[in-house]
């Protein structure tokens, strides 16, 4: 196994508008996240709008540990962090300058149809650690990431092209490529937990990074943060939801001054309620460089600018983030 999917499991830091009709009414129950969740098809509506996820500057997670890992299947000298770092920038558009591209450092459909290897069974190299790192983070696969596509990874891809609808060769191509990087992945972290269930708990590779990421800096002055609903597996609209659909939407419970958030949540009007933590957690989320907006209704917060008012969101923070190309103008950076 490589070393980053011995570290990716803890999401161990490498140092360290809004469209109108988003309503959230969520409420807090505590539940564990299962090996796989329920209903492993995607939807022909989902299938249609599945997409190269665009990533750039500060993402972090699964799909920017798969840009560099092809960057290196395509000669370039990269480390692979997870996290979109100046360095990798820069590799980037180097990468984007020899391909006849803008060298703008995003890696959006263009660069990431440029990036892509197809790979197939007696493949070998990086950009097989790619696909078999996206596979354990996504579909827990349990491969060694190890660049060799061998009959056990052959054996994940044909699950995954047969989930989503695809002719199930084991061949990862364009096509497969873009089912692979668009798929969802719940939280894994040591530094969070979750509340309501945990089949709403999917979001997109750089959402669940980036959620992660801020909870490893605060976690250990103010306890876990409590993870609520993301989205469905492949996403789509849910019973009380109008948001939660893109993978994009978040729902955290505040910070309790007895760091006990995953046992109970609390609102900003409650005694229990630790508004310095919870300030501490929004500007974490906030230094991700990533986030369009965060509900969450404590006056004192909206008055320093890190949180906006919106009903129903006096017991969690909903937090939207973003990306530099999104086909919803909503969920754009």
């Amino acid at each position: 196994m490589s070393a980053l999917s011995g570290a990716r499991l803890s999401r161990v830091p490498a140092s360290m508008a809004m469209a109108a009709g988003l309503v959230a009414a969520c409420v807090a129950g505590l539940a564990a996240p299962p090996a796989q969740a329920a209903a492993d098809t995607v939807s022909a509506q989902a299938r249609v709008q599945a997409f190269f996820p665009t990533q750039n500057l500060h993402n972090r997670g699964t799909d920017v540990a798969a840009i560099q890992y092809l960057l290196k299947a395509r000669g370039q000298q990269v480390t692979v962090n997870e996290h979109f770092d100046a360095g990798t920038a820069t590799v980037v558009k180097a990468f984007q300058r020899s391909q006849g591209l803008p060298a703008d450092g995003i890696v959006g459909p263009q660069t990431w149809g440029k990036l892509v290897v197809t790979v197939r069974a007696g493949s070998r190299g990086p950009a097989v650690q790619a696909v078999q790192h996206e596979l354990n983070q996504k579909r827990r696969a349990g491969l060694p990431v190890n660049g060799v596509f061998d009959s056990r990874t052959t054996a994940a891809v044909k699950a995954l092209q047969s989930a989503v609808g695809l002719p199930a060769d084991g061949v990862v191509d364009a096509t497969t490529w873009k089912y692979l990087t668009w798929h969802y992945e719940q939280p894994n972290s040591p530094y969070t937990c979750g509340y309501r269930t945990a089949d709403k708990r999917w979001g997109t590779a750089a959402a669940v990074a980036q959620t992660e990421w801020a909870a490893s800096q605060v976690a250990g002055r103010f306890g876990k943060v409590a993870i609520g609903d993301l989205s469905l597996r492949y996403g789509g609209g849910y019973g009380g939801h109008r948001s939660h659909r893109v993978g994009l939407d978040v729902d955290l419970r505040p910070m309790r001054d007895n760091n006990d958030q995953c046992r109970s949540g609390t609102t900003w009007r409650q005694a229990a309620y630790d508004r310095a933590a919870t300030r501490e957690l929004v500007k974490a989320l906030r230094a991700t460089g990533h986030v369009k907006v965060i509900f969450f209704n404590d006056p004192q917060l909206i008055r320093e600018g890190l949180t906006r008012h919106w009903k129903g969101h006096d017991d969690h923070l909903h937090v939207r983030f973003c990306e530099k190309v999104h086909p919803n103008a909503a969920y754009r950076c």
